[in-house]
């Protein structure tokens, strides 16, 4: 078993089919079938099953990528250090659920560091998609939030991923909506006001769960429910459909405009998960890179000032 196998079996597993593995890595589709094949001959297991739309792995081959992404990690990481190749360029990459103050801080990350010397990843995306990426060792931290309603469920799925949770904030809910909404103006919201509006949320693929939401109070009955993927689809729905959403209430002016305000949301007081933990997952037991330490912190002094300008 070679580096070389390592690095195109994982890029398979991301881009999930040899052809495209093929583009990215510059090599022959004939060679690198055969590559794999010899691993998995070499392993004595079925790392990918093939199909016609592609390749998909198997449990032994999820488990096996998954120590395969941090052998390279480490191995990335030697040659940071002691290579004698000075062209190689260090990477880091996170995965958030649709948060605009995690984009923001990655701006001030990537301003801090500049890109001649850094690849850099952020992967905007659904909260099953976050976990699995950090799991997989995509990226280095994910973004999301735990509450009374999701945390047992999500501290189970972490736990059996290897991964952990460290908090970072605690939010009331918030009402999101466009400033010339009708609410706008109210010094808070509560259900009876939303029901002529629709609720919008992100939509969390097939193996979509109400405890995958990206908003809190997500099982309450909403009469009119529109699902989008990103959040420039959101912001565009509340101003075409007065539509509306329940978030953590930190909000960036600078990314999404000052068209945009966040209403305090008063929930039914037996309301279960009416309160979010805003937080980072990382793998355990695993000794983060600089730069993951330093976004972390960009992260707390983000939250820290936001929280103290909205006092």
């Amino acid at each position: 078993m070679t580096i070389q196998q390592l690095r195109y079996a994982v890029t398979i597993s991301e881009a999930g089919s040899l052809n495209k593995a093929s583009e990215i890595l510059y090599v022959a589709q004939p060679s690198l079938t055969s590559s794999m094949q010899e691993l998995e001959k070499e392993l004595g297991i079925t790392v990918f099953s093939r199909s016609g739309r592609g390749v998909t792995l198997t449990n032994d081959g999820v488990e096996f990528i998954h120590y395969a992404c941090q052998v390279l990690q480490q191995y990335d990481g030697l040659l940071e250090k002691f290579g004698r190749s000075g062209t190689r360029k260090k990477k880091f990459g996170i995965s958030t659920q649709h948060y605009s103050f995690a984009v923001k801080s990655f701006v001030g990350l990537v301003e801090r560091f500049g890109m001649e010397e850094y690849e850099f990843v952020i992967r905007e995306t659904r909260t099953r998609d976050v976990i699995d990426d950090v799991f997989t060792g995509k990226s280095e931290i994910g973004i999301l939030y735990l509450s009374d309603f999701n945390r047992k469920p999500l501290e189970k799925l972490l736990n059996a991923n290897q991964l952990e949770f460290h908090p970072l904030t605690q939010c009331e809910a918030y009402v999101y909506l466009r400033k010339g909404h009708p609410l706008a103006e109210e010094p808070v919201i509560r259900f009876e006001d939303l029901a002529p509006y629709p609720c919008l949320s992100f939509e969390q693929g097939d193996s979509g769960s109400f405890y995958y939401a990206e908003e809190i109070l997500s099982t309450a009955d909403y009469p009119r429910t529109i699902r989008a993927t990103d959040r420039a689809t959101m912001l565009n729905l509340m101003v075409g459909l007065n539509g509306y959403t329940l978030c953590s209430g930190v909000i960036c002016e600078e990314l999404n405009g000052s068209d945009y305000v966040a209403v305090p949301f008063e929930a039914d007081e037996d309301a279960v998960g009416k309160r979010m933990e805003i937080g980072y997952i990382t793998k355990k037991n695993m000794i983060l890179s600089n730069l993951a330490q330093l976004y972390i912190e960009e992260l707390d002094r983000y939250l820290k000032s936001y929280k103290e300008k909205h006092a």
